[in-house]
C-alpha cells in the first residue's frame, strides 16, 4: 500500500480505539545534535505561551502537541505552524501515546492541577524530561512522589515557579540572604484579583443555540459546550484520576480551578507563585503551624474553594531573637480592596508589570528589622529606617523556558532556577492552608515526620483516591 494511504489508514483505526496520535510525522527526522524536541500537554489557556516561549529558543521544536479537546487542534497548528511556515506538530489525545513516541525529549505539562503530578511522573518513567506548570501537585503526597521520581530517573523536572529565573527576584533573595534587611521576620504574600462570580449551571451539554457565557473570571468561555462540540473531546482522560463525574461547563474550562477535585482555589493559582516568593525570601520550608480562614463570600454560586482567605505559616528560627520563629502571611481576595505597602505594583513605587492593573493586585512585601521590601513580578523596593526612606531596589526578568532547555541539554537537574523539590515545598503550604481552611482548625506540623500531629483527619487530607486506571 502506498506510504501515506497506509498511514492515514492506521490513524483511523487507531482513533477507532481511542489510543494513538492523530497525525503522523517522520520521527526519524533530527536536527542539530543539541536540538531539543519538545511536547506541550495541555494547549488551551497557559500551554499557548508554551508553545510561543519554546519556539523562540534556539533548536527547540515544539514537534508536539496533546489535548483532550480536538477542537483546539487546527486552530493551533495553523496559529503557531502553518501561519509561520513551520512544520506541523504530532498531534496526540492521550498523553501515554505521546510518552511512547521516542522523538520527544521533553514534555510541559499544562494541564489541570490534579493531572500535574500524575502526567509528570508518567513522563519521567518514560524518559521523559518534565517543566511542570504550578501547582506541581494537586496533594502533598503526589508531590512527594513527584519529588521521589525526580530522584529515582535522574532527570530535568522543572517547577512553574518562573519568577525564580528572574534576575529581579534573585536578587532581592540576595539582598536579604546578606542581611542587609536586618533579621527578615515575616514574608507577606497577596493575591487580590477581580474574580465574577461563575453562576450555577446543571450537569449536561449546552443545547443548540444556547447562549454561553461571555466571561467568567475575565475568562470568556469561547466554545459552546455542545453535544456536537463535545464528541471531540476526551472527557474520561479529562477527568484522569478525579472521581467520575457528568460534565458540567462549571468544571470544565478554567472554572475547574474552583473545584476541589481539580483545583486549588486561588491559592494555588496565581496565589503559589507568591508563596513560593514569600517562602524563598525567608529562607523555611516546612512550617510548624499553619491556621487559615475565610470563605466563598458575596455570591450563591457553584464554587466550592473560598475566594476570600487569611492564612499564616510559623517556621522555626533558630538564629532569631525572641521566640525564635518566623511568621508568614498570605491573603486571597477576590473583589473590592485596597493595594499594599506604598501601593504594591500600582507604578507609584514599583513598574506596572503583569497581573496587575486597577482590579489586581500581585506581590510580596518582607518585613526586616531594618526595613521592609516590596516586590512584584520583575522588581523590588526597599524602604529603610523608621522614616522609611527608599532604600536600594532592584528589577529584571529571566527566561525560565531557556533554563529548562539549558539544564536537558547540560543533562544536569543542578542548573534548574526552579527544581521540582523547591516547588514541592511552596505547594505544601497551599495544601497545609487549604486543609486548615476546609477543617477549621490549626495544623501543628511535626516537620521532621512532616504530619500533623494528633491529626489524623487532617493527616489523610495529604492524599486522595484515584479513579482507575489512572493510579498514582
Amino acid at each position: 500500500m502506498e506510504r501515506r494511504k497506509f498511514i492515514q489508514k492506521t490513524a483511523k483505526g487507531a482513533m477507532a480505539l481511542g489510543a494513538a496520535p492523530l497525525i503522523f510525522s517522520n520521527s526519524n527526522w533530527k536536527g542539530a545534535n543539541d536540538r531539543v524536541n519538545v511536547a506541550v500537554i495541555g494547549i488551551r489557556g497557559m500551554g499557548q505561551s508554551h508553545i510561543r516561549e519554546y519556539q523562540n529558543l534556539k533548536n527547540v521544536e515544539v514537534a508536539a502537541l496533546c489535548d483532550v479537546d480536538e477542537n483546539l487542534f487546527a486552530g493551533r497548528v495553523k496559529e503557531y505552524y502553518t501561519d509561520k511556515g513551520l512544520r506541523k506538530p504530532t498531534l496526540y489525545n492521550d498523553m501515554r501515546r505521546l510518552f511512547e513516541d521516542k522523538s520527544i525529549d521533553a514534555v510541559s505539562v499544562v494541564t489541570p492541577n490534579h493531572w500535574h503530578a500524575l502526567a509528570g511522573i508518567w513522563a519521567l518513567q518514560a524518559g521523559k524530561h518534565a517543566s511542570i506548570e504550578k501547582p506541581s501537585c494537586h496533594t502533598i503526597e503526589e508531590g512527594q512522589k513527584l519529588v521521589e521520581a525526580a530522584k529515582r530517573y535522574n532527570l530535568v523536572v522543572q517547577d512553574g515557579a518562573e519568577q525564580r529565573s528572574n534576575p529581579g527576584a534573585q536578587s532581592a533573595v540576595q539582598f536579604m540572604r546578606d542581611g542587609k534587611l536586618g533579621e527578615v521576620y515575616l514574608a507577606k504574600g497577596v493575591c487580590y484579583k477581580w474574580r465574577d462570580s461563575i453562576g450555577r449551571y446543571p450537569d449536561g451539554y449546552m443545547a443548540e443555540g444556547e447562549k454561553y457565557a461571555s466571561t467568567v473570571n475575565s475568562t470568556s468561555w469561547i466554545e459552546p459546550f455542545t453535544k456536537e462540540y463535545m464528541e471531540k473531546v476526551n472527557y474520561d482522560m479529562w477527568l484522569g484520576p478525579a472521581p467520575k463525574r457528568p460534565f458540567n461547563r462549571n468544571r470544565f474550562h478554567y472554572n475547574w480551578h474552583w473545584n476541589w477535585d481539580y483545583g486549588n482555589g486561588d491559592l494555588g493559582n496565581q496565589g503559589v507563585h507568591e508563596m513560593d516568593i514569600a517562602r524563598w525570601g525567608l529562607g523555611v520550608k516546612i512550617p510548624t503551624r499553619v491556621s487559615a480562614m475565610g470563605g466563598h463570600l458575596l455570591f450563591d454560586d457553584a464554587q466550592e474553594t473560598p475566594n476570600v482567605l487569611m492564612a499564616v505559616f510559623e517556621f522555626p528560627n533558630p538564629e532569631g531573637g525572641g521566640d525564635k520563629k518566623k511568621v508568614m502571611q498570605f491573603e486571597v481576595r477576590h473583589w473590592m480592596t485596597n493595594p499594599e505597602g506604598n501601593n504594591l505594583g500600582s507604578g507609584e513605587s514599583l513598574k506596572n508589570t503583569y497581573m496587575t492593573s486597577s482590579s489586581n493586585v500581585i506581590g510580596n512585601i518582607f518585613y526586616g528589622s531594618e526595613g521592609y521590601m516590596l516586590k512584584d513580578v520583575s522588581g523590588w523596593q526597599t524602604f529603610m529606617g523608621k522614616e522609611r526612606e527608599p532604600g536600594a531596589s532592584g528589577a529584571g526578568e529571566g527566561n525560565h523556558y531557556q533554563n529548562f532547555v539549558d539544564a536537558i541539554r547540560a543533562d544536569d537537574p543542578g542548573l534548574l532556577t526552579a527544581p521540582i523539590e523547591e516547588g514541592f515545598y511552596s505547594c505544601a503550604l497551599i495544601h497545609l492552608a487549604n486543609i486548615s481552611h476546609r477543617l477549621g482548625r490549626t495544623l501543628n506540623i511535626d516537620p521532621v515526620t512532616f504530619s500533623v500531629i494528633n491529626d489524623e483527619e487532617a493527616n489523610r487530607m495529604f492524599s486522595k483516591e484515584y479513579r482507575k486506571p489512572y493510579m498514582l
